[in-house]
């Protein structure tokens, strides 16, 4: 817990450096432009095309008939473009994450390293190829089940909850795994993300749910249609400063476990929470045997 809570004000106060903020908005352009070609192209018919399913559903004519007589029948003209917008999020958000993946993540990760862990050896235990297949395979199924969910987010608490797990699971696959590809070894990653699984997803679902703030902002009714060119890039913008803050976030927490993992190993006890070390009882005391054993003279 001391080195979730550490790691964390850690990356929070990275986020406030220029050199942060920067690259933050490197995948914003990216991921605006994207966003742009697809609402341009696509937004007028996606919208279309739900509100005819809508309208043809019976299973959710007694719904609008309800509605309706509660005096929300402009209700219906809403529900469809925020189903599109709900249904893209998710696209967007991977797209960002496979930009800050193959960007963000190992410069930010070089940047605590350099700052913390200078004397720490890179064991290159993953490439740059198995990396990228890595993430886009927890891409491939974080998409599934975002698709396989889908109807289930016409339930209120789910709209919120299912996006979280699904986003927090994917930035423990990704994050955890990009973070430690250049600097620890096959064996170490597997024995920090098996010791550390609760952690880790514990910090992915955390920083989902902050991925989720503007999905909030979006569902904010009939204005987000005259805002949309405004809220578009700020929401996007949110995302990747997020997943900036998610990068530092297990940047300083994967690497601080792995300094005290190859500290124990030595016989070192390690405070995760800083980068000082001090030796163990058992290290003390093989050094003063060691100091009182007789100096051994070679035969002259």
């Amino acid at each position: 817990m001391n080195l979730l809570i550490d790691s964390f004000w850690r990356a929070a106060l990275y986020c406030l450096m220029p050199r942060v903020i920067g690259l933050s908005l490197l995948p914003l352009l990216i991921t605006v432009g994207l966003s742009g070609f697809l609402g341009y192209m696509y937004w007028d018919g996606a919208v279309q095309q739900v509100q005819r399913w809508l309208e043809l559903s019976s299973w959710l004519e007694g719904v609008w008939r309800w509605l309706e007589g509660v005096g929300f029948g402009n209700l219906k003209t809403v529900v469809a473009p925020l189903m599109v917008i709900f249904t893209v999020t998710p696209l967007v958000v991977v797209v960002s994450l496979l930009v800050v993946s193959l960007f963000m993540t190992p410069a930010l990760t070089r940047m605590v390293m350099g700052r913390r862990f200078a004397q720490m050896q890179r064991k290159q235990g993953a490439t740059w190829l198995h990396s990228l297949a890595w993430s886009l395979g927890s891409m491939v199924l974080a998409l599934g089940a975002f698709v396989l969910t889908v109807p289930l987010w016409l339930v209120p608490p789910l709209a919120m909850l299912l996006p979280a797990l699904i986003w927090g699971w994917l930035t423990y696959r990704v994050m955890a795994f990009d973070v430690l590809a250049e600097f620890a070894s096959q064996q170490e990653r597997h024995t920090l993300m098996a010791r550390h699984r609760m952690g880790l997803l514990a910090m992915g679902v955390i920083t989902g749910l902050m991925g989720a703030a503007p999905s909030v902002v979006w569902a904010s009714g009939a204005m987000f249609a005259a805002a949309f060119v405004i809220l578009i890039p700020v929401a996007i913008w949110i995302y990747t400063l997020v997943f900036a803050f998610s990068s530092l976030w297990f940047a300083h927490f994967a690497l601080a476990a792995l300094h005290a993992l190859r500290s124990q190993a030595d016989g070192v006890v390690v405070d995760v929470t800083a980068t000082t070390v001090e030796p163990s009882p058992h290290a003390e005391l093989r050094l003063a045997s060691e100091h009182d054993l007789p100096e051994h003279r070679s035969p002259s």
